[in-house]
């Protein structure tokens, strides 16, 4: 069966708001939830950055639900033993609910601390090389490691889960992908490629889930929901690199400026026909992934969940 859950934005929402959506999405049935990390949001619009660790410790508390970053970059921005630890003090208070899901990160984030943004197949070393440090230190051992980018020395974490945090990692293309089959104990990606999951399956992944998530925008007015999600996250529409290369959220406004709201329109899911939205969800499934996160764009979360509680939910696990 596959598992949906729901797609919390610290980029859109303060941690008062994310608290609330998650017992809301508690109560209207999904599965699990997803979690951004980010220093900076896309753009002004969305106008929030709260630190995930902060806001996760919350959630341990106020929902029942599996948790999952999605994603952290523990490569430039932190160092990969900073995030073994709040990883796994996150899984100790969720009583083992928590999975890591980890990428390579983009410009936004990451730069802020005046280092060179290294290049792509640099990161993904990065990425590698930082997988292996976490798994070192959520056995509770001592670790002392020197690798080309990270040196850990003497470095033991006392308060750890019973099972290690499972780490899935995120990929968007094939060289991502064949890391994320070689080294993660899952895979996430953004949209319902078959072809990636296949080379996922076949070059490790086996029977590791596949994650996958999406934005919609739900509202009566169909055209007002794809001006919101023009405004809001048109930077989901940027072509090619932009969205690991720009610095700031200028440059993406400056970016998505050149997006329509007819381009927002065809692109996301908007209004309040539930066909399309039980069809946007359903192509994840049908192309071979196991869990599904959906995130709504804008303040109308309580509406959202409404609909989904009633009208989607129920006839996607019939379809199931």
């Amino acid at each position: 069966m596959t598992e949906y859950g729901y797609f919390l934005s610290t980029e859109e929402f303060g941690p008062a708001d994310l608290l609330d959506q998650a017992r809301m999405a508690e109560q209207a049935g999904f599965d699990a939830l997803w979690i951004s990390d980010h220093y900076h949001p896309w753009n002004g619009a969305q106008g929030h950055s709260p630190f995930v660790w902060s806001v996760l410790g919350a959630l341990a508390e106020a929902v029942s639900l599996p948790l999952e970053t999605a994603v952290t970059c523990p490569t430039v921005r932190t160092h990969p033993a900073v995030v073994a630890q709040a990883a796994a003090t996150t899984a100790v208070m969720t009583g083992g609910r928590f999975r890591l899901g980890v990428g390579t990160g983009e410009a936004l984030n990451e730069h802020i601390l005046g280092g060179p943004w290294p290049a792509a197949h640099v990161r993904l070393a990065m990425l590698e090389e930082a997988v292996q440090v976490l798994r070192a230190l959520f056995t509770g051992e001592e670790v002392n490691h020197v690798g080309a980018h990270y040196t850990v020395e003497n470095a033991r974490l006392y308060t750890v889960p019973d099972e290690p945090v499972p780490i899935d990692i995120s990929g968007f293309g094939p060289k991502a992908t064949a890391l994320a089959a070689r080294v993660g104990d899952g895979y996430i990606t953004m949209s319902p490629d078959e072809t990636l999951v296949t080379q996922y399956r076949k070059g490790g992944g086996g029977g590791k889930p596949v994650s996958g998530g999406l934005k919609v925008a739900y509202g009566p007015d169909r055209d007002r929901a794809a001006r919101q999600a023009r405004e809001l996250w048109g930077n989901e529409l940027l072509p090619g690199e932009m969205a690991q290369i720009l610095p700031t959220p200028s440059h993406f406004e400056q970016a998505t400026s050149l997006v329509t709201d007819e381009m927002a329109a065809d692109s996301f899911t908007c209004g309040d026909d539930p066909d399309a939205h039980v069809a946007a969800l359903h192509a994840f499934p049908e192309a071979g992934f196991d869990r599904v996160y959906v995130g709504q764009i804008g303040p109308d979360q309580r509406g959202f969940f409404d609909f989904y509680r009633t009208k989607v939910l129920p006839r996607l696990r019939e379809e199931d």
